[in-house]
């Protein structure tokens, strides 16, 4: 075992030094300067270099001048690697924690845009490799079903073999020569006591390797602007099917590549087509508005029993699944104008939420959510009137206007919320007396000249929800005093969250700011200044598509703002 650490560390140093150069004749990109050579934000090609302006390829419309954003090679999420590691050794699997995603982007979990991993990190890769694969290895009907074929002696043809096929799976592209040569030299090496244990420690090094736990997607000068790059087929792949399904290409994608089918705009609509229509889609687009909604955030909401002896402990989860249902029911079922989300009257209830709302719901149970119309002269109307919104910005005995208007300016319209000055007592003075409510409290604190301009930025659309208490529920009475939910956005008075609601559904800013999330989110980094113009395209395509979502994305993947990158430059 002491062999094998040494030789997966080695590795595992080396691959990362030459990643950048070594696929398929890719220009070198390992200069870093004087920085760290296993830091790899974003390579960097020899000779001159930067993006270049051009049109947007193949993708349609009418030409536009960008600069594509820098190269970054994110190491896969901890839900893509278990799912990965799923598709390519099959059920069951043991347990593999590994090191936590980053959500350095306000909110889309990477697993890294660099290559930095803790030496606890590197550690619970290679346990995982070892478990999954003595998982696979040790029970023969399995090992022979995974190889196709029983290694007889060490790197025998029945290993070279499997070596091609799973490579190609693993690494996400097709072995070169050398690698194919050097993999199974590691099963001659370390076939001991037999071939076998060769064969499961190669495999058990490749699942270490920076090319199956990175998205190595480098790219090759564009033959009509060699100053920019152009992700292969491979690469599109591998991008299409981590967005799509947070795991791996299936065998029908890596056909695609081999055809050079993901090489034309055509090649990727037909493909994505396909994967939009599998289930995986479903769970991935799931996961994409469950970071760009932060729902994370209801993980161990607390509330205290003494003011809210209503709230259960699966009240959260409920909530989590009501939104997750509203959204897949609008992307998926109905596939119109996702924009509606913040104005629909259509929900789906368990039986705790239809008694939080106060809604009839037949067929509801604890575990069984039914799909309910909210009354049309009732206070709620679409995704920021619901419990989740609602509880998650609000504290344990009372609600949190501040939290509710930056989650809407944030959240909703993308816009930048500055952190308070560091020297800024940010408590709220309690309450003076019988009678006064938080909006007064709130007026009074705003008058610190320290606190005005950011409280008078995100509290007006907050109150509009004082209505709803802290655990989502209705009121109408505060400290014993008529609730006001009256607030304003940025000039536009407003009654309530419902008015909002009709409101937000029309801005533009909603709409550019889904545009803009699902770029980040399918880039793995910020947008950057020189990427407006494929933001604006895309939310230009987004409108005349009639804000379907699904659409959006088929406009994003053949669009050359995710087909290209620049060589230079970091993110």
């Amino acid at each position: 075992m002491g062999t094998m650490q040494t030789w997966r560390r080695c590795a595992w140093g080396l691959t990362l030094l030459a990643l950048a150069g070594c696929y398929d004749g890719a220009p070198a990109r390992a200069d870093h300067g004087d920085g760290d050579a296993g830091d790899m934000t974003a390579g960097t090609a020899e000779g001159e270099g930067g993006g270049s302006s051009g049109d947007a390829g193949e993708s349609g419309g009418a030409p536009i001048e960008f600069v594509p954003g820098a190269l970054v090679l994110p190491r896969l999420t901890a839900l893509q690697y278990r799912h990965t590691l799923v598709d390519l050794l099959g059920e069951p699997l043991p347990p593999t924690p590994v090191e936590p995603d980053t959500n350095p982007y306000l909110f889309y979990a990477i697993g890294a845009t660099s290559t930095t991993l803790s030496e606890l990190g590197t550690q619970q890769y290679e346990e995982a490799a070892d478990a999954v694969t003595h998982a696979v290895f040790d029970d023969p009907t399995r090992r022979a079903a995974f190889m196709g074929c029983e290694p007889v002696a060490p790197g025998d043809g029945c290993v070279a073999q499997f070596l091609a096929s799973f490579g190609r799976r693993a690494f996400r592209r097709p072995l070169t020569d050398d690698e194919h040569a050097r993999w199974l030299q590691v099963a001659v090496d370390l076939a001991e006591p037999d071939a076998i244990e060769g064969a499961r420690s190669m495999v058990a090094g490749m699942l270490q390797s920076p090319w199956f736990l990175y998205r190595v997607e480098i790219g090759k000068p564009d033959a009509a602007t060699p100053e920019r790059l152009r992700y292969d087929g491979w690469e599109m792949a591998s991008r299409l099917s981590y967005l799509l399904w947070n795991t791996m290409p299936d065998d029908a994608l890596f056909a695609a590549a081999e055809r050079g089918d993901l090489d034309t705009t055509d090649g990727i609509r037909s493909e994505v087509e396909r994967m939009l229509a599998d289930e995986r889609a479903h769970d991935a687009i799931g996961e994409f508005f469950a970071q760009f909604l932060d729902l994370g955030r209801l993980d161990g909401v607390m509330r205290d029993p003494a003011v809210y002896p209503s709230f259960s402990l699966t009240m959260p989860d409920s909530m989590r699944t009501e939104v997750e249902l509203l959204v897949a029911d609008a992307v998926f079922r109905e596939q119109g104008d996702i924009r509606r989300i913040f104005s629909t009257r259509r929900t789906f209830v368990n039986s705790e939420l239809a008694a939080l709302y106060e809604l009839d719901a037949p067929g509801a149970t604890p575990i069984t959510f039914v799909p309910v119309e909210l009354p049309e002269d009732g206070p709620r109307a679409g995704l920021l009137t619901l419990g989740a919104f609602l509880t998650m910005n609000a504290k344990q005995t009372q609600t949190s206007p501040t939290a509710r208007g930056k989650y809407v300016r944030e959240r909703v319209l993308c816009q930048t919320v500055p952190p308070p000055p560091a020297n800024v007592n940010t408590q709220l003075d309690p309450p003076s007396g019988e009678g006064e409510t938080l909006r007064e409290i709130l007026e009074e604190h705003r008058k610190n000249p320290a606190c005005t301009t950011c409280h008078t930025f995100i509290d007006p659309p907050g109150l509009l929800f004082e209505n709803f208490d802290s655990v989502g529920a209705h009121r109408e009475l505060e400290n014993g005093v008529p609730v006001d939910s009256s607030g304003e956005l940025d000039g536009t008075p407003l009654a309530d969250g419902r008015e909002l609601a009709a409101l937000l559904e029309s801005r533009p800013e909603v709409s550019r700011c889904i545009v803009q999330q699902l770029f980040r989110a399918a880039q793995g980094r910020l947008d950057t200044d020189d990427e407006e113009a494929v933001i604006d395209d895309l939310d230009r395509r987004f409108g005349e598509a009639d804000h379907r979502f699904l659409d959006l994305v088929q406009e994003l993947v053949v669009h050359d703002g995710f087909r290209t990158a620049s060589p230079q430059g970091g993110v």
